[in-house]
């Protein structure tokens, strides 16, 4: 395979994720004008349409989605492969990482440049969204997700915990009374968001003490931001976890309700999709991730 034909790939690669030449080029510094002659003539060398074109758009066609498909897994041994003999230890290629939103701007990327300061020649790509994505479509390497896991197919690696805390705004307790014990709950209203997804009840624990409540939300919400505007809105109480309502918490929006009582913490695991568990770069991310997580006890724990 001739070093043309690879930049190739990798550009055909950055245009089927990206959806335009124009975003293309200005990533990779060609001109336009050069990304559409190289798509062309690795589309007149396959015989087969990749892309269709429109003034508004890039789409994939059939043949493009099955050819990115099969593409992708040799982009990135070959990213391994050039890595493997760098002898400076740096990382380099493209390294796409799903997480949750919340996650991803308040944990992730206010720490994230130590990481790019050691790796400049990496180019990462931040999938955020709360809904688990389809990793072998989105080409993630790597995605970071709260909670347990689906069934999956791929490795998943335990990387730490989260701390589940109640929180309320001082204007929804001042309307409606704090909580004294577990069981208030149920008279107040409550808003559903991912930390509690397809959950019907909470559980609370206190000096050996367990106790559960039955969930009867009257707001929901897929968006771990989304509930804590509706908490902080006064819509009712939510469960969150403790690094996502930092800022409310200090700033005094929320207010954590029975603060003696504590909730099963979450877990956090990196998962790997199928036939890219050995990805230099993405296990390099997630052993930074991991030691980001454990500089932090009050918000985060160690692995289970």
């Amino acid at each position: 395979m001739a070093l043309k034909d690879i930049a190739s790939l990798k550009l055909y690669a950055r245009v089927a994720h990206l959806g335009s030449f124009s975003a293309a080029a200005r990533e990779c510094g060609l001109a336009q004008s050069q990304v559409s002659r190289m798509i062309a003539e690795l589309e007149a060398s396959l015989g087969a349409r990749l892309l269709s074109r429109t003034t508004r758009a890039v789409a994939l066609t059939e043949a493009g989605i099955e050819f990115l498909t099969r593409v992708e897994p040799i982009i990135a041994a070959l990213d391994d492969a050039e890595n493997s003999v760098r002898e400076n230890g740096e990382l380099s290629g493209l390294l796409r990482i799903g997480m949750p939103s919340t996650m991803g701007i308040r944990v992730v990327l206010p720490r994230l440049a130590a990481f790019t300061e050691r790796h400049p020649l990496l180019h990462i790509e931040l999938l955020l969204e709360d809904q688990w994505q389809d990793m072998v479509k989105e080409a993630i390497d790597v995605g970071i997700r709260v909670g347990s896991l689906p069934d999956l197919a791929g490795t998943a690696r335990q990387i730490g915990t989260m701390r589940r805390v109640i929180v309320a705004s001082p204007d929804y307790l001042a309307r409606h009374g704090t909580p004294a014990n577990p069981a208030d709950i149920e008279n107040h209203r409550v808003v559903g968001g991912p930390a509690g997804s397809h959950i019907s009840s909470w559980k609370f624990f206190r000096d050996g003490e367990e106790t559960s409540i039955n969930l009867h939300p009257q707001v929901s919400t897929n968006d771990t931001a989304g509930a804590l505007a509706a908490a902080s809105g006064g819509l009712g109480i939510t469960s969150t976890t403790s690094w996502a309502s930092r800022l409310e918490l200090e700033s005094g929006a929320l207010i954590q309700v029975l603060p003696d009582w504590k909730m099963a913490e979450l877990p956090v695991h990196a998962y790997f999709p199928m036939g890219r568990t050995t990805r230099m770069a993405a296990r390099a991310f997630v052993d930074f991730l991991s030691t980001v997580l454990s500089s932090d006890p009050r918000h985060f724990g160690a692995p289970e």
